[in-house]
């Protein structure tokens, strides 16, 4: 649902506005989306082996196209413009998508900020969605406001110590060091907690 909202928004650009700055970031525009792409590629293969590494990521090439730009494994065919753009991403969510729901529940996988299940990494899927596409939305001069059930939902998961008496996706862009929230500091630095819950 999140990258299919993401993309009928970014669908809603004009073709040049790509190489500039998305939000707060140091990558362009089409960089950014590279880069949530192969988030969710990431976040998919990472349990498709039967036995999913406990200590690194499965070994693919994560490489930079240019100096400060996003270390990815996977990149568009600027020939294929916009358009192609957002079909990776279209195909990257589904490759995530599937693999949550056909990987058994009690699979565990690495990820830096601590290994996961399916479920956590489907929650992460859908936290680099929402907030890359803010990222996004800011720098295309688009309007980006996903559900607030769907913000709850991953607070829920990935962030439990966040506060829920606020506005969920104010609270989500706090969360990830992307906005202000009334009666608590800024974050500098965050990272979720995709601990597997039973």
């Amino acid at each position: 649902m999140a990258v299919r909202l993401a993309v009928g928004v970014l669908g809603e650009a004009g073709g040049g506005a790509w190489e500039g700055k998305a939000g707060s970031l140091e990558w362009d525009c089409w960089e950014t989306v590279e880069h949530l792409s192969d988030d969710l590629f990431a976040y998919a293969v990472q349990l498709g082996p039967a036995a999913p590494p406990l200590d690194r990521e499965v070994p693919f090439v994560w490489e930079s196209r240019r100096p400060g730009g996003p270390a990815n494994a996977v990149h568009a065919d600027r020939s294929a413009g916009a358009a192609g753009l957002l079909q990776v991403l279209e195909a990257s969510g589904a490759l995530l998508v599937a693999m949550v729901r056909t990987t058994p529940p009690e699979t565990i996988a690495y990820h830096g900020f601590g290994n996961s299940d399916p479920e956590g990494f489907a929650a992460m899927g859908i936290v680099e969605t929402l907030v890359h596409t803010y990222d996004l939305a800011e720098g295309l001069g688009l309007t980006w406001n996903p559900p607030a059930e769907l913000c709850s939902r991953v607070l829920a998961r990935l962030f439990p110590d966040a506060p829920r008496d606020t506005d969920p996706w104010t609270t989500l862009l706090w969360a990830t060091g992307r906005a202000e929230l009334p009666g608590h500091a800024r974050l500098t630095t965050w990272r979720w907690d995709g601990t597997p819950r039973s």
